[in-house]
């Protein structure tokens, strides 16, 4: 796999800049979970040139991620790192800052848990769990599109499908995980901002 585009990235990138923008203000290190095709990290390493951006992701994105690093070299942007929800090896570099976008609704619940589980334990008293994505509420929908969609990853695999925000709530505090934020972004997505205890 070479580099690869996500038109839903195109899409959503600026609105999530436009949060991070003041939610990383004075963090230094961010790992992302899930770099996906890359376009995110080299979008907002280009924006936010004050901190170092780690991405992570199963190794067949990587090649992917290299891409785009090597079309938009940046020093603040890291080569992707294997991090993988069913046997995680968290990297040893410290971070004050975590960030992922549109990975709850493709993982299975427990690597949702793991995940969570993980971050809390990654980051430090203050440090900052930042999750974008679609997202039900009590248990219900938030738009036919997001309904539609629902099916579509059921359809692939009964374990993925959109989470309900009370659980996923539940989830944090349960991980040491106060909920700062809830932004509602285009397209009936959330920013979820959590600030651990």
């Amino acid at each position: 796999m070479k580099k690869q585009f996500s038109s839903a990235c195109e899409r959503n990138a600026e609105p999530i800049f436009s949060i991070l923008r003041d939610v990383f203000a004075s963090v230094q290190r961010v790992l992302e979970i899930g770099s996906g095709t890359g376009q995110h990290a080299v979008y907002m390493g280009q924006r936010l040139p004050h901190l170092i951006w780690q991405t992570s992701d199963l190794p067949a994105y990587h090649p992917s991620i290299h891409a785009w690093l090597a079309e938009t070299p940046l020093d603040n942007v890291l080569p992707p790192l294997m991090l993988d929800m069913t046997q995680p090896h968290w990297p040893p570099a410290e971070f004050d800052a975590v960030f992922t976008a549109n990975t709850s609704h493709i993982m299975s619940w427990d690597k949702v848990e793991t995940m969570f589980d993980g971050v809390g334990k990654l980051l430090p008293s203050g440090g900052i769990f930042a999750v974008y994505g679609p997202f039900n509420i009590g248990g219900t929908y938030t738009s036919d599109g997001n309904a539609r969609f629902d099916e579509a990853l059921r359809a692939q695999d009964v374990r993925m499908g959109l989470r309900d925000l009370e659980e996923v709530q539940k989830l944090a505090v349960m991980n040491g995980f106060i909920l700062h934020d809830d932004h509602p972004m285009p397209a009936n997505n959330r920013l979820l901002i959590w600030h651990k205890r």
